[in-house]
């Protein structure tokens, strides 16, 4: 694969309120680094809805040489705030390009369930319920979804031209069957469950095959308990969340850890996407601070366990593997650097 990458989360909002509550400078620029020289990436995904924090952790991605994939990620927020989302970020991104970055811009991740305006309902959940609801009259609603989707981001791609030279692109579900003529470069968020193993390489190779555009991948992990894999884009799901806040609080059950597992996976992923002719591929994702690793007590409150990243994050304390930095390598990391070292 030419591009070899990683998702950095730099907070994402909802609501009004960020998922990473502080984000210290000098730890984003160490963390890329770590991404960049102990990981072996020459481009990262920079995810989150906060284009200040996008467009810092994007000038010390570019001054590490990698390639910048700015990707603002917005969440329940409806059509017109998206585009002004986009604008601001599309400005910020070109400056960075014309100062000499290497960027390509995502315009959105996901925009369909993950915001208001393409499908009826408050939530992703109940987005989904909407969707889903039954096999009588799905494709029709697919299809509304699909033109909805598209007919949006005809018009913020256009939007975003205005301020941004670069590539463009956007990551897309599969079911959204995005036109993909405005884009330059076809992004899928592309995970295996159990349900599709049997088919997923197969998959791969013919979405490689039916593109006359480079393919990324983004989107793809698993969380850190026994059996996520099988159930890898729900394996988040094991979260209970505050009502009000939304905030994740605990877990629904007890899971054992298996970061060996989550190890195998990504590897087992990321062979397929270098085999089949894949570009780019981003390994969802470094950290996710909101889902701290706590080892003692309830196991149901070690919220690591259903987190993807490849670092389990500390509460009030440091690591010990890299000095001064609230996290600890997982079995994750050392799989993806092993692969990625390979070039």
């Amino acid at each position: 694969m030419r591009g070899r990458g990683m998702t950095y989360d730099t907070g994402f909002v909802r609501h009004g309120s960020n998922s990473r509550e502080v984000f210290d400078a000098a730890r984003v620029e160490e963390e890329l680094r770590i991404i960049r020289n102990d990981l072996n990436c020459n481009a990262v995904q920079l995810v989150g809805g906060d284009p200040e924090r996008l467009e810092i952790a994007a000038g010390f991605a570019a001054e590490l040489g990698m390639e910048v994939w700015f990707s603002p990620y917005p969440l329940e927020q409806t059509t017109d705030q998206i585009l002004d989302l986009f604008t601001d970020c599309a400005e910020r991104a070109e400056r960075l390009r014309v100062a000499g970055a290497d960027i390509v811009f995502v315009a959105g991740v996901e925009l369909s369930v993950m915001n208001r305006g393409f499908i009826d309902g408050d939530g992703v959940n109940a987005r989904l319920s909407t969707l889903l609801a039954t096999a009588e009259g799905r494709a029709e609603r697919l299809a509304g979804v699909s033109r909805r989707l598209n007919a949006f981001l005809a018009e913020a791609v256009t939007a975003v031209r205005e301020y941004f030279r670069g590539p463009v692109s956007y990551a897309a579900i599969q079911f959204e069957a995005v036109d993909w003529d405005p884009f330059d470069v076809v992004t899928v968020e592309l995970i295996r469950s159990a349900a599709v193993a049997d088919i997923f390489r197969s998959g791969v190779r013919t979405l490689v095959a039916q593109s006359s555009k480079p393919v990324a991948i983004t989107g793809f992990g698993a969380a850190t308990w026994r059996g996520a894999g099988d159930l890898a884009p729900r394996s988040m799901e094991i979260i209970e969340n505050d009502p009000e806040t939304g905030a994740p609080t605990r877990l629904s059950d007890v899971v054992e850890r298996d970061e060996a597992g989550q190890a195998g996976y990504l590897g087992e992923l990321l062979a397929i996407f270098d085999s089949e002719g894949v570009d780019s591929a981003f390994v969802f994702l470094f950290a996710l601070d909101n889902l701290p690793h706590r080892p003692d007590g309830d196991p149901r409150d070690d919220l690591d366990l259903a987190s993807f990243g490849i670092v389990k994050v500390l509460e009030e304390r440091t690591g010990s593997s890299y000095p001064g930095m609230p996290w600890e390598p997982k079995a994750a990391f050392a799989a993806v650097a092993e692969f990625y070292a390979q070039g």
